[in-house]
């Protein structure tokens, strides 16, 4: 299977419970920050998610009470980065007690001190490592030699510990798709349950010129639909199809949440333009019908996961062509 049964039906069951309620929006996935300190100054990252101190950290219970506040299924624990929030076997251990999905999104470089014989494995818990290209292109983008070594050491150690194991590749406006498929080659050497290929979108507080265009994302994914089918990518069939700008979704800000140590932040993960303290404020003073249209000057380059693949799957009660290949997707891939 593509994704575990446990995480598909678990989320299937929660858009059932909303729609018999009948909830329009709500999200899919919690991304819960607990801090903005990081190891790493990667050239893509918005500079406050590695300039942050620890003692500003969220304590365990305010992400806890994100966590039941927001109701999503799965939580993607990031930053910064998670390794190094000190509380972070407790953390792990009240969601995994909720019965949410947790995907650790890590660069890799501490698991083996804060993770390995400390948080166990288990069938809630993946860790997401983050590779953006082979030894040369990530240690670029990491700013730092040495850390794609590092990460592809832990990975295998992951997977022989037992640990449910994806990736995660960002691709920018200079990434060889070449490249990227030969890392795809590798993970799946690796034996990575899963991939992610994102393309590049432009946070709003970086400036460098790193990202892509729509164009730009519809030239480089066209290509990887090309090789798609060899490896165990986890973007749906339909969401690669509008990257490549075959098709045509509204984005869906409100599947994906991000709670920081700021507060909510609205509208979305990628556009901070308020930040609310409570959930209430931040659900209900958000224009979901404006950002929904993509009608924003900051939307028109965006084709961010998080925004699409709930709409993707909004969608495919309407074709039973695209219901048909996403069962196949996730039972035959």
């Amino acid at each position: 299977m593509r994704m575990p049964l446990h995480i598909t039906v678990d989320t299937f069951k929660h858009q059932v419970r909303n729609a018999l309620k009948g909830h329009k929006r709500y999200p899919f996935v919690l991304m819960l920050e607990p801090l903005y300190t990081c190891n790493l100054a990667c050239i893509g990252c918005s500079i406050e998610r590695h300039t942050g101190k620890l003692k500003d950290r969220l304590p365990v219970a305010k992400c806890l009470q994100a966590v039941d506040d927001c109701g999503a299924p799965i939580v993607s624990i990031c930053g910064g980065e998670p390794t190094i929030y000190p509380e972070l076997p407790e953390l792990i251990s009240e969601i995994i007690r909720r019965k949410r999905h947790i995907y650790l999104c890590t660069n890799a470089l501490l698991l083996d001190k804060k993770v390995f014989g400390k948080i166990p494995p288990h069938k809630r818990l993946t860790i997401n490592v983050h590779l953006d290209g082979l030894r040369e292109t990530h240690d670029y983008v990491c700013a730092r030699d040495g850390v794609f070594d590092k990460a592809i050491e832990m990975m295998k150690e992951a997977k022989q510990r037992g640990y449910h194991l994806w990736a995660n590749t960002t691709v920018f406006k200079e990434t060889d798709i070449e490249e990227v498929e030969k890392l795809c080659a590798l993970l799946k050497e690796i034996g990575v349950d899963g991939h992610l290929l994102s393309p590049g979108y432009q946070y709003e507080s970086v400036k460098q010129d790193i990202f892509l265009t729509r164009k730009d994302t519809e030239n480089k994914f066209r290509r990887v639909l090309a090789f798609a089918d060899h490896y165990r990518l986890t973007s749906t069939p339909m969401f690669l199809e509008f990257a490549a700008g075959m098709r045509d979704y509204e984005c869906s800000p409100w599947s994906t949440v991000t709670y920081t140590p700021l507060g909510w932040k609205g509208p979305c993960y990628l556009i901070g333009k308020q930040h609310f303290d409570t959930w209430e404020e931040f659900w209900n003073g958000v224009d979901w019908d404006y950002w929904e249209s993509r009608q924003d000057d900051l939307c028109q380059n965006c084709s961010m996961h998080s925004g699409f693949e709930a709409s993707v799957t909004r969608n495919l009660h309407k074709n039973p062509r695209d219901l048909a290949r996403m069962v196949a997707w996730q039972f035959l891939g």
